[in-house]
């Protein structure tokens, strides 16, 4: 793009319209300097028309609205869970120590473990507490993939090895086709 293109571009609210747009008038212009046929051009149209319906599509699954129950539920029950499941573990523990007791061994050390071996449900709760809030807040940044954080879709990272691609396809100089992101790279090993 030229400066001008650039700024026109960056300059309107939605950007990726905008470049499509361009991308039509100059098609238009490249029609009527007679640098494409007719075919060509409808064709050409066509794509940009496909384009516009694409983008179109990918803006309503990004921009669309998750219900905040389903956000709101999956913390309010994982809150739930982590706040009774001390109590099962506890239980569970007490029994597993009282069977311990139970078996036939005199060491004083391991009389003592299993006497306290209720007090083992503390870091066996951290633990799994730990993993629920993990995977709620996984779920929550996946709600939103499109957001430019760490976890999202590398959607620069891709858009950029798709024009070396296409560059390349269509024969531009090396020397002016951009290098990949560092992401890109690794994906490609």
């Amino acid at each position: 793009m030229s400066k001008e293109e650039k700024s026109y571009v960056l300059g309107k609210a939605n950007k990726q319209t905008a470049a499509l747009n361009l991308q039509s008038k100059h098609f238009k212009d490249l029609k009527m300097d007679g640098l494409i046929d007719d075919f060509r051009h409808i064709e050409f149209k066509n794509i940009i028309g496909e384009l516009f319906t694409l983008q179109g599509k990918a803006e309503r699954i990004k921009n669309f609205p998750y219900p905040r129950q389903f956000a709101t539920l999956n913390l309010f029950f994982a809150w739930i869970f982590v706040s009774l499941l001390p109590f099962g573990l506890i239980s569970e523990f007490d029994k597993i120590g009282r069977a311990l007791i139970n078996s036939a061994n005199t060491d004083s050390l391991y009389n003592a473990i299993v006497e306290n071996f209720v007090w083992l449900s503390i870091p066996f709760s951290i633990v799994i507490s730990w993993i629920f809030f993990t995977m709620e807040r996984i779920g929550d940044v996946s709600e939103n993939p499109f957001e430019g954080i760490a976890n999202d879709v590398p959607i620069t990272t891709i858009s950029r090895g798709i024009e070396i691609d296409i560059r390349e396809m269509i024969g531009d100089d090396k020397n002016m086709i951009p290098d990949p992101h560092p992401e890109y790279e690794h994906t490609q090993m």
